[in-house]
């Protein structure tokens, strides 16, 4: 019986592929493990490989491609926490300007800090969904533009579902890690 049972979640392990999670490649999570492996959580983040990895009790648990801070942006490396959690969060820098009459962007991507408001229009931040900041104002988030190289103004973006994943198994205090 003993025998049987360990044969059984062997195979489920080997399945789902957390028995060799390096075979699964990028952009999975193994819900079930971060849920039950004891000990805590940590996030690495890799800028050469414009990966993050989350663990849990040691164990890799979930790889997500991400797409870092460009030139003149860039992602700083250290050890840092998870310093705060917002699931809605809008930058509070980089967003558009919105016509208060009609509610159409009037300029799109502005920097706050550089571009002057006109006048009869409001600014509306960028949606950073499932924003886990780490480091100032910088932290990770969901984003629709994640390609295979640095492209941001300094967070770390991620596909929304994967974005999701860390922000679930993520608590307040996550040690954050960002390597090359």
């Amino acid at each position: 019986m003993r025998v049987g049972l360990l044969f059984c979640v062997a195979m489920l392990l080997s399945a789902t592929g957390w028995a060799n999670p390096d075979r699964r490649g990028v952009n999975w999570f193994d819900d079930y493990a971060a849920a039950n492996i004891s000990g805590a959580s940590s996030i690495t983040i890799s800028l050469s490989e414009q990966r993050a990895y989350f663990y849990k009790g040691g164990t890799l648990v979930g790889v997500s491609k991400v797409s870092s801070g460009k030139s003149g942006h860039r992602t700083s490396p250290g050890h840092f926490r998870v310093l705060a959690k917002r699931p809605n969060h809008r930058s509070t820098i980089y967003g558009s300007y919105v016509d208060r009459r009609t509610g159409r962007v009037v300029k799109a991507d502005v920097n706050t800090r550089r571009d002057r408001r006109p006048p009869g229009t409001y600014y509306r931040g960028a949606k950073m969904s499932y924003y886990l900041r780490f480091n100032g104002g910088i932290g990770m988030h969901a984003s629709g533009h994640v390609p295979n190289y640095p492209a941001s103004h300094g967070c770390v973006r991620m596909p929304p579902h994967m974005a999701r994943k860390f922000f679930q198994h993520a608590r307040v205090g996550t040690p954050v890690r960002v390597t090359y």
